[in-house]
């Protein structure tokens, strides 16, 4: 036996015209929340990379210092009475900085890249190719350079990977990249270079030995990663915070969110995209419940109640953001892989944020129903037919 059709799917397809109109509202709305928080995702995901590619469990660093790519420099003397504190392994320092480099194909071209500066005996950035040519940068003026980084910074990858020499200027003094490593941009950091400390010191010959912006801190096997923390935290100077990986993951995330205006024009994206679903549907559904007003009056008439009709109603909402989320999220994953080629940002849909989204354009459509029910529940047979 063929079950009925429900009155809602057939209120819906009687104009297709309208039902496309509306879908596509819907599949806009869910388009444009989803691409705010894809980006607001990336951002954070992005702008935490060094933080998850080093490895150390504790992290020292000036408490003026905003976010990685703006380092506040602290005294080395710091990391060395870190050092002594029970349950530290081993400690490792590193220089960080903005230097300007310039483009070598085009040397009136010339951009600000993100330098690193580590111990070359020390293994503690874990990215592909890093380990295959970090050897070198033991030699004077070698780097090694981020292949993810903008183009703006030159053909540098094609030029390697075709066995060319790359040799161009980073802070007026001639350097050679001596290989290649993958670890990518964020909103701050556009381009990398890594070198061992002294290039680094050779590169900006203004900094002294006895400065450096990140201090590693590696544990011994067991050691309770909080107990060091407090107990170094106790002991030393307040010119320097200690950190846990965690934690310095998520200082640096809080400065993106709330002290950028960044995290607050992705949220606001986010807001304008459920507003301007909830407008389209209810203007539908209100137009909708208005033509046939005199119909809902003939079923109350019948003996139909109001939550009967309210049903009916809601079954439309929740329809119609069924049909505007499929189309959204198809023409979203397209849009992330051109966004993600086109900036380096980590943008992925992931099964969390699409259910997330999915809910909120359920109760958005519902939210704008129950506002259209308002009608039909004071739609009065004797009013209607009088």
């Amino acid at each position: 036996m063929r079950r009925p059709i429900p009155l809602a799917w057939l209120q819906l397809t009687r104009e297709p015209l309208r039902l496309t109109v509306v879908v596509a509202g819907v599949a806009f709305a869910v388009i444009l929340i989803l691409m705010q928080l894809g980006f607001r995702d990336a951002m954070f995901e992005s702008a935490v990379r060094y933080h998850r590619a080093l490895d150390f469990d504790l992290a020292l660093l000036s408490p003026k210092m905003q976010f990685i790519g703006l380092p506040q420099s602290f005294s080395r003397r710091r990391l060395l009475q870190a050092r002594g504190y029970e349950g530290v392994a081993e400690v490792t320092p590193v220089y960080m900085g903005l230097q300007v480099w310039k483009n070598p194909d085009n040397p009136a071209q010339m951009r600000l890249i993100f330098a690193v500066g580590i111990d070359p005996s020390r293994d503690v950035l874990h990215v592909p190719g890093f380990r295959d040519s970090w050897d070198r940068v033991k030699l004077a003026d070698f780097v090694l350079y981020d292949r993810a980084s903008r183009s703006e910074f030159g053909t540098i990858v094609d030029r390697f990977e075709a066995g060319q020499r790359v040799m161009t200027e980073a802070g007026e003094r001639r350097i050679e990249v001596a290989g290649l490593f993958d670890l990518g941009t964020s909103f701050g950091i556009d381009g990398s270079v890594i070198t061992s400390d002294l290039n680094f010191l050779r590169l900006f010959p203004n900094r002294s030995p006895g400065a450096i912006d990140l201090g590693l801190i590696k544990l011994e096997p067991g050691a309770d990663p909080d107990a060091v923390r407090d107990a170094i935290e106790a002991g030393i100077p307040k010119d320097v915070e200690v950190l846990t990986k965690a934690g310095f993951i998520g200082r640096e995330k809080a400065y993106w969110n709330a002290s950028t205006p960044i995290g607050f024009v992705f949220f606001f994206g986010v807001i304008m995209g459920l507003v301007v679903g909830g407008v389209i549907v209810y203007q539908i559904l209100y137009s909708d419940v208005s033509e046939h007003l005199r119909e809902y009056a003939t079923l109350k008439a019948m003996g139909y109640r109001n939550s009967y009709l309210t049903s009916v109603v809601l079954q439309e909402s929740i329809l119609l953001a069924l049909l505007g989320y499929v189309p959204g999220l198809l023409v979203t994953l397209g849009l992330y892989r051109v966004s993600e080629a086109a900036t380096g940002l980590p943008l992925e849909l992931t099964g969390e944020r699409a259910l997330f989204v999915l809910v909120l354009t359920l109760a958005m459509c519902s939210i704008s129903g129950a506002i259209a029910l308002r009608k039909v529940r004071s739609a009065d047979p004797a009013e209607v037919f009088s």
